[in-house]
């Protein structure tokens, strides 16, 4: 597992409502050294996956639990990459 996937785990559990605070701020701890250590990779640096976010973009579609600014963002997304919605 990279130092990018632990930060993303800490980040994640700082953003979930049903993370007690006392595990928010653990996470917060290990993101601050893992900042300071240098150990993460800069954006542009780490590759995506453009296959992942375009299918990240269509199932944000087809999510009823998700806003309706949230499907109109993703459908400029997929739009712009040409895919056919």
């Amino acid at each position: 597992m990279t130092s990018n996937q632990v930060a993303g785990g800490h980040k994640a559990a700082i953003n979930n409502d049903s993370v007690p605070q006392e595990s928010k701020e653990h996470s917060k701890q290990v993101l601050s050294e893992l900042e300071e250590s240098g150990e993460l990779e800069e954006k542009e640096d780490t590759p995506k996956n453009d296959g992942n976010v375009i299918g990240g973009h269509k199932a944000t579609l087809k999510n009823p639990n998700v806003s309706e600014e949230a499907k109109e963002h993703s459908r400029q997304v997929l739009e712009d990459n040409g895919v056919q919605v």
